[in-house]
């Protein structure tokens, strides 16, 4: 009888346990890239705005107000006061504000609290709790 080929117990236990080490070395350092990701492009989303806001204020005279918000960046507000040079196609590439990385609405003051308008994510915590370091804002940048 010949000798049939083939994977030993063994063998394929000592590959389920390389697999599992890696796993455990390299799992926990993406876990937390991932969230240093979400802070990052939250970043980037509120600089957009800043600069998608001063091209608003460039044309028009005056920042949104809050109750426009930033949508008045991707359409032409309708309650006063009423651009009168607002640009053709808005402010914002995209058709829509998008929301920060967490999923949740950016919040926009005008006039805000720190400066002339605030730009605000609640973070991982959501605008349910008050957790300031959470918090990610256009003041801080």
């Amino acid at each position: 009888m010949g000798r049939k080929r083939g994977f030993t117990l063994v063998e394929i236990m000592v590959v389920v346990v390389i697999i599992g080490l890696l796993a455990g070395l390299v799992g926990p350092r993406l876990v937390g890239q991932s969230e240093s990701a979400k802070i990052t492009t939250a970043l980037t989303q509120i600089k957009n705005f800043e600069q998608s806001l001063e091209l608003f204020h460039l044309n028009n005279g005056f920042f949104p107000t809050t109750d426009q918000g930033l949508a008045s960046l991707v359409s032409k507000p309708t309650i006063p006061p009423e651009p009168k040079n607002y640009q053709a196609g808005g402010y914002l590439k995209a058709k829509a504000v998008p929301k920060d990385p967490w999923g949740n609405d950016y919040v926009y003051l005008s006039p805000g609290d720190k400066t002339e308008y605030d730009i605000i994510s609640f973070g991982p915590a959501g605008r349910g709790r008050n957790d300031e370091s959470a918090r990610i804002t256009n003041w801080d940048l």
